[in-house]
């Protein structure tokens, strides 16, 4: 099976491509063309064009998380999709909000998006808790189970201004193409964490190994500890590579570029990924 993985809007990018805080990634794979994620506004629109892809051939949208920064272009893509099917989870639509300092910033989905999900047709939304298969080859994670004893969210997140419910994100999820070579796993931010959302796609695929790992990994205020660790698990699935980007944090990066050598490739906006 052939795949092509192009990453369309980044924290970074390629001379020409613009850039913001935000993920979407356009998936080919298994006769199937998915957009993984939209980043927060409609960037993604115009490095999809500079990039040869046509977002209105998408058979489906994937929404890895009810963040402003993965859902904000939701709106542009369904008017240029009119039959592409999304897929969530359904907490997606939950208020959210990141409090740093006493500073209260809403981050959840943005209205354009809600209404433009709340005016699909019926069966053009699918909710989903558990696993499920897009196609032969390509699954989700469904909620992702928290085992790992350093491994968090990522950051101050609440469910309300008053900090009265922190807000654990279980509608994180990620995405997993099978290969013969291996499984290449797409993640939005894993807010569940990195190696709980590995942990649980193997398991979830009985003997197939990590091939890659293409996204963000949260990991711009992980302790020295949770990196330390994170290394060593990632030494024990060693896959071919990890593409850090978006919300994974410059230090992270250059730390995973430190202890896992070659194993970390350079991704950001106009990356194109293929593999056979």
């Amino acid at each position: 099976m052939q795949v092509r993985i192009k990453i369309l809007a980044d924290n970074n990018s390629i001379d020409g491509l613009g850039k913001e805080h935000g993920l979407s990634i356009w998936i080919e794979a298994d006769g199937k063309r998915i957009l993984f994620d939209t980043g927060q506004s409609d960037l993604f629109l115009r490095n999809a064009k500079e990039m040869g892809v046509d977002l209105s051939e998408a058979d489906l949208l994937v929404l890895s998380h009810g963040h402003y920064d993965h859902t904000g272009g939701v709106a542009s893509f369904l008017s240029l999709s009119p039959h592409a099917n999304v897929v969530c989870h359904p907490d997606v639509w939950l208020d959210r909000f990141s409090i740093h300092d006493g500073a209260v910033k809403p981050i959840g989905m943005p209205v354009s998006a809600r209404e433009a999900l709340k005016a699909l047709p019926g069966g053009r939304l699918q909710y989903l808790m558990q696993p499920m298969m897009i196609s032969n080859g390509i699954g989700l994670t469904g909620e992702i189970p928290r085992h790992t004893d350093f491994e968090d969210t990522g950051g101050p997140f609440y469910l309300a201004r008053e900090k009265t419910q922190a807000d654990l994100i279980h509608d994180d999820l990620a995405l997993w193409v099978r290969m013969r070579k291996g499984l290449i796993v797409l993640v939005g931010c894993c807010h569940a964490g990195l190696i709980n959302t590995l942990d649980h796609i193997q398991q979830t695929n009985p003997g197939e190994r990590i091939h890659g790992v293409i996204g963000g990994f949260h990991l711009n205020a992980a302790s020295d500890e949770r990196m330390e660790r994170t290394v060593s698990a990632l030494k024990r699935y060693a896959p071919a590579f990890v593409a850090p980007c978006h919300c994974t944090g410059e230090h992270a990066t250059e730390y995973l570029r430190r202890y896992l050598g070659s194993m970390v490739a350079n991704c950001e906006g106009g990356k194109e990924f293929q593999f056979d």
